[in-house]
């Protein structure tokens, strides 16, 4: 018990050790409160310090884009990230990027909660994936709601901060039967 507790303070302290290092432009946090618990490294003790180092930085992107908005989601790109989406023409750059984010927080909530990444060995490029949802509501007041996966690769700039280098989602697969029903 105590080798447990020690290893889950050394994971603890290497995770914020790497966030506090990046010297990162945004503010980092650690943990994302509206994540579910396998992104807990002290829920989840086998969490590598890297993949705990992808999921704060998720945790601030997520965040920043809840309360900003597109215009919050674009702040996180490389000048020369990609986006790809479903049924859609990849994206090239920041600027067409922040072009078609353009949403407002208060009618259109994209939310991600990370279910897996890696940091590279030498720390200086790392993906995360995962699930995605967006809420708004139709013309007529409905909610819509989209859902899918996503995965979002990252790279340490010269300058120490980290930004999305091509961020990729798509559709929530059919459900089960779905596939070959008829109207």
């Amino acid at each position: 018990m105590r080798r447990v507790r020690h290893s889950l303070r050394l994971v603890v302290a290497v995770a914020s050790t790497l966030v506090t290092a990046g010297g990162a432009t945004h503010a980092q946090t650690a943990l994302n409160p509206l994540a579910k618990p396998q992104a807990n490294p002290l829920t989840n003790p086998t969490l590598s310090p890297g993949t705990a180092f992808l999921f704060g930085l998720e945790a601030k992107f997520a965040q920043d884009t809840a309360t900003g908005g597109g215009k919050a989601f674009a702040s996180w790109f490389a000048d020369d990230a990609v986006t790809l989406g479903t049924g859609k023409a990849a994206v090239i750059g920041k600027t067409a990027i922040a072009a078609g984010a353009n949403w407002d927080p208060a009618k259109y909530q994209l939310t991600w909660t990370p279910e897996g990444g890696q940091l590279s060995t030498n720390g200086d490029m790392g993906f995360t994936w995962g699930h995605y949802e967006g809420t708004s509501k139709d013309k007529n007041g409905n909610p819509v709601k989209s859902t899918g996966r996503y995965m979002t690769i990252w790279k340490k700039l010269p300058d120490g901060s980290w930004k999305v280098a091509l961020d990729s989602s798509n559709d929530e697969p059919a459900a089960a039967g779905d596939c070959c029903k008829l109207p």
